[in-house]
């Protein structure tokens, strides 16, 4: 595609999202939800973090004057054993009727299963909040941005759940006195003493 082409597409569709946003939308906060699965990511994946904190000024450029950042979850993971209170936090604003829009840097990253996404957008639905990512600005209300938010919520647990089978496999696949960890953000390899 060239990029004049490219360029038209973009802009027809950044076009039918800001329609989306209507007064009542900016009337409300922006939360711009940001986070990263590890400490380690945190330290040493800077542009990630900078593009996710950069979301700020997109939304401002959008007419929000009110910004609102929950970083809380930064560092932690998004298994089961650990608590969000970030996510939780999020969850409480929408539900108070706060949040016009949630940002992230991908829509379906927000939630860390099938059951916190769908509640996500149901909450979202009933409070006319909108949901965004990088590229897209969502209505939960209107039904084909709903399809496109459950398809990438289950192409997203999906993947989650090859990841782990693949992790099992690799695990059981192990010689003794040696395990591989093959999971790509675990670059370590763990050896016995």
């Amino acid at each position: 595609m060239s990029r004049k082409r490219f360029k038209t597409r973009f802009a027809r569709s950044q076009a039918v999202s800001n329609c989306k946003i209507t007064p009542e939308h900016l009337a409300r906060d922006a939360i711009v939800y940001i986070r990263q699965s590890t400490p380690h990511q945190v330290v040493n994946n800077l542009e990630s973090k900078r593009r996710q904190y950069g979301l700020v000024e997109r939304e401002q450029a959008l007419g929000w004057n009110d910004v609102q950042v929950i970083d809380d979850d930064l560092g932690r993971s998004a298994n089961g054993d650990s608590t969000r209170h970030g996510f939780e936090k999020l969850l409480a604003r929408i539900c108070e009727g706060r949040g016009g829009i949630i940002v992230s840097i991908e829509a379906s990253r927000l939630a860390r299963n099938g059951r916190e996404w769908h509640t996500l957008l149901e909450f979202c639905g009933f409070t006319n909040c909108l949901i965004a990512d990088e590229n897209q600005i969502y209505d939960p209300r209107q039904p084909d941005d709903r399809l496109v938010l459950g398809m990438k919520g289950a192409m997203r647990e999906m993947g989650l759940s090859i990841l782990h089978q693949r992790w099992r496999n690799q695990k059981t696949k192990s010689t003794p006195g040696r395990v591989v960890w093959n999971c790509s953000h675990w670059l370590s390899k763990i050896r016995p003493k």
